[in-house]
This record gives structure tokens, C-alpha cells and sequence, in this order.
């Protein structure tokens, strides 16, 4: 299966390096987010729990961009009957799809975050802070890779699947808002940043863990319908 893996996600990026479409537009999308909650809180600066939930929320509404185009290419173009053709585990498609997506993701991230240490965050993203935000982005992205890899999926088939993603995606994601700002909100202490939450770590590996069952167990009906 690793080596269809392989073909697949190199197949996804090359697609990517060639168009550059999905990447710039979430970054692009991140950055003017970032300044619409930079002038519409009229707070020069945030930190604590403000700055752990608009850092959340600029990243969930860009990987929604991300989420809407994941598999446009291989229903226009012919790729999903290709690949139900092919004597694989189809399986395969999603475990690539979800690695372009978290690739995407940590893509965003490395111009989302010192964006938004720049325009929005007091106190300074010191090294430990960093570290911290790092582990809990990691979990996130996981979360919104697999869940946007199954709505993505499922979306695809329907004329109006720009809408249904957002709608579908969003309150499944909403238990990752809550963890990934209870775990950002120590982080950016105004005092420093303290221990991230042991509870809330748990919580959100548990849901990467089942999601990630989830998705294993449902992705094969989902491209034969």
C-alpha cells in the first residue's frame, strides 16, 4: 500500500508545485484574516485565551480553502475512476490525501503564525512558547487533515460542495477549536508561557485516534458511492 502511498502524495504535490492554487490562496486567506481580527477587536495586541482562539480560527477557515480543493483535480479529470480501476488498497488515497493536506497545513502555518506573533500577539514568542505551539498545531493539523480528507470526500460528489464543506466540517472540527485553544491559551500567557494541559492534549489525541479509525473504517464507501 506504501508505495501507491508514495505515487499519490508525490502525484498531489507535483499537481500543487505546477499551480501553485492551493497553498498561496490559504496563505494569502490567513494573513487578511489576521488583519480583519487585528482592526475589527481594535486591540493592538492579544495574548492568553484571545490569542490561542483567533490564531484557531485563522487557521480552521484557511484549511477550509484546502478541504474544497482536495480532490477538484481527480473528479474533473477522470483520477477517481482511474484509481478504483487500479488493483490497490484503496485506503491508499486516503492516507495521501490526508498527508497533502497536513503538508498544506504546516505550509499555512510557517507564514499564519509569525503573521500573526507580528500583527496580534504580546508577549514575545519566546522558544519554549514556540516548542508548545508547534505540539499543539501538530495535533490540530492531524485532526483537520483526517476529518477534512473524509468531508472532502463526501463533498466532491455535490454541486454545491463549496458549501457543504464548511457546513459539515465545522462542527465536526469543533471539539479541535476548543482543545487546540484551551492548549494555545497557557502558551501565550501574558506572564509566559506555562504548561500546556495535560487533559486537553489527551483530549485532542484521542479524537486524531478515533477519527483516524473512523476514516480507515468509512473512506472505501465513500469513493465507491
Amino acid at each position: 500500500m506504501w508505495r501507491a502511498v508514495s505515487a499519490l502524495l508525490a502525484k498531489e504535490l507535483r499537481l500543487e508545485l505546477r499551480t501553485f492554487q492551493v497553498v498561496p490562496a490559504m496563505a494569502l486567506f490567513s494573513v487578511t484574516t489576521l488583519v480583519v481580527f487585528h482592526f475589527s477587536l481594535q486591540e493592538d495586541a492579544v495574548d492568553g485565551a484571545l490569542a490561542g482562539g483567533v490564531l484557531t480560527i485563522t487557521i480552521l477557515f484557511s484549511a477550509i480553502l484546502g478541504i474544497n480543493r482536495l480532490f477538484v483535480a481527480d473528479h474533473e479529470e477522470g483520477g477517481f475512476d482511474g484509481f478504483l480501476l487500479a488493483p490497490v488498497d484503496r485506503t491508499a488515497m486516503l492516507v495521501a490525501k490526508a498527508l497533502a493536506l497536513l503538508a498544506f497545513l504546516v505550509l499555512l502555518e510557517v507564514v499564519a503564525v509569525p503573521a500573526f506573533a507580528f500583527m496580534l500577539l504580546d508577549p514575545d514568542l519566546t522558544g519554549a512558547a514556540l516548542g508548545q505551539t508547534l505540539i499543539t498545531l501538530a495535533l490540530a493539523d492531524l485532526a483537520i487533515a483526517i476529518v477534512g480528507t473524509l468531508v472532502g470526500a463526501l463533498a466532491i460528489q455535490t454541486r454545491a460542495r463549496d458549501l457543504i464543506v464548511p457546513l459539515i466540517a465545522l462542527p465536526l472540527l469543533l471539539p479541535v477549536v476548543i482543545g487546540t485553544s484551551k492548549l494555545l491559551a497557557p502558551t501565550f500567557a501574558a506572564a509566559g508561557a506555562a504548561a500546556l494541559p495535560t487533559r486537553w492534549l489527551t483530549i485532542v489525541g484521542l479524537y486524531d485516534l478515533v477519527f483516524g479509525l473512523l476514516a480507515y473504517a468509512v473512506f472505501d464507501f465513500l469513493l465507491e458511492d
